[in-house]
């Protein structure tokens, strides 16, 4: 039996070829963290529904969706229309449109929290306004946020990351407090010492779209209690969560109200595209008041050469408008959950230790630990950033990929509503190959 380095050599030779190539150009030879794969990764060239294929004309079942951003699926019919039509009529118009407002009438439709937005061109993006917004309101200084969650990769969200932090300013972070996840406790004893705090950043469902869970939505209840009763600003960062936990996000699903929340990836319909929205009160520090004193000193000054761009806004409209009217959440969950539970099914037949979970259509692995799937959470979280043997992830990317199925980041699954019952299938029965070449390799 080839092993899973040699299967993946023989499969994909162009790609390797490209890869050559593409390492003159790019630092490690490509152009996002997640898509670095060893030896090399692979390059797509098309995709369709829940299919693409590879310039070796190999074809798999997605679940990166667009890094989460594609709920639909690939290249949804009236998405690609709606994008068609408006390249026709101008990229970039420099000024106001009414899709901008046709947009942002889609997005406050579903998040009843939303009274105003602004709109910018990515979740980094983003996260930094909703940061800076809640500073200048509260004029206060400093933001909590927990170990490990990601909130984009500016200077100020990568504090208590877990890597990838050269080049920030220790100065930076003095601004912010990283606290363990899932005590509310020590958040309290924060807040009654410290009380320069303007506000809180959480990922809702846990570090890494709940790779690392928190116990949903108890703790999330008690993080609007704590900073409600401490004057302190509650963002949810739904760049990943958003319009996917339902239609209206985590803080829909779970009955939630943040003062500010992040969006990006579905929100724009798959094209680039972020959303800072919430309380107007907030949001109106990016207000002209005509004061020259409160313009100099306290205005969140805003510009952004894409912001609202034609082409996001009509993907981004399009996208949410289908969301509102069609169960497009409710597909993907019900796809997720029978992708869960098969998957745990073949972990236990296969006599391999670990456990799939996961909230609405996002589906984790998790190599290594023993637990019922709803209680994960339990797991302390440094127990399962190490309880995967050294390369695992890697491999397990790497040979489902070899059995015809892409995955994100080499850990989980992301679904779609256009996700079929013979995807599964093919996904199950992929992973149990992958399974029996891992073990081959002692990855698992």
């Amino acid at each position: 039996m080839a092993t899973i380095d040699q299967e993946y050599l023989n499969k994909h030779p162009k790609s390797a070829q490209l890869f050559q190539e593409s390492a003159e150009v790019f630092a490690d030879g490509v152009t996002h963290d997640t898509r670095y794969v060893t030896p090399f990764p692979v390059v797509m060239t098309h995709a369709s529904g829940p299919t693409k294929w590879d310039v070796d004309d190999n074809e798999y079942v997605d679940y990166v969706c667009g890094h989460g951003a594609l709920i639909l699926g690939h290249s949804h019919p009236a998405i690609s229309s709606a994008v068609a039509e408006q390249v026709g009529k101008g990229t970039h118009l420099g000024g106001n449109t009414e899709l901008e407002l046709r947009w942002a009438k889609a997005i406050k439709a579903l998040v009843p929290s939303v009274e105003k937005l602004r709109f910018h061109s990515s979740g980094t993006e983003a996260t930094m306004m909703a940061m800076r917004l809640a500073r200048a309101y509260t004029e206060k200084n400093k933001v909590i946020k927990f170990q490990d969650h990601f909130h984009g990769w500016h200077d100020y969200a990568n504090a208590g990351s877990d890597g990838g932090i050269g080049g920030i300013p220790k100065a930076t972070w003095e601004s912010m407090i990283v606290l363990p996840p899932g005590d509310v406790s020590v958040v309290e004893e924060t807040l009654a010492r410290d009380k320069d705090v303007a506000a809180l950043i959480t990922e809702p469902t846990g570090a890494h779209m709940g790779q690392y869970p928190l116990h949903v939505p108890d703790f999330l209840h008690q993080l609007r209690e704590v900073t409600e009763r401490y004057g302190v600003l509650l963002i949810l960062d739904e760049v990943v969560t958003g319009f996917r936990l339902s239609s209206g996000g985590a803080q829909v699903r779970y009955g939630v109200k943040p003062d500010l929340t992040t969006m990006a990836k579905i929100v724009a319909g798959g094209l680039p595209g972020g959303v800072v929205g919430g309380k107007a009160e907030v949001i109106d520090m990016i207000a002209h008041r005509g004061d020259p004193i409160w313009d100099s000193t306290r205005r969140v000054a805003h510009p952004g050469t894409f912001n609202a761009n034609p082409l996001s806004a009509v993907a981004g409209a399009t996208c949410l408008e289908v969301l509102a009217r069609e169960p497009i959440n409710e597909r993907a969950d019900a796809i997720a959950d029978r992708l869960r539970k098969g998957l745990n099914e073949v972990l236990a037949k296969m006599e391999v230790t670990g456990v799939a979970h996961g909230v609405s259509s996002l589906v984790l692995v998790a190599f290594g630990v023993e637990s019922d799937p709803e209680e994960v959470w339990k797991i302390p979280h440094e127990t399962l950033h190490t309880a995967a043997k050294p390369g695992a992830p890697q491999g397990f990317k790497r040979a489902m990929l070899n059995a015809g199925v892409d995955i994100m980041g080499g850990r989980g699954f992301i679904v779609s509503a256009a996700h079929r019952e013979q995807d599964v299938d093919k996904t199950l029965a992929a992973f149990e190959r992958c399974l029996s070449s891992m073990r081959q390799e002692n990855l698992v």
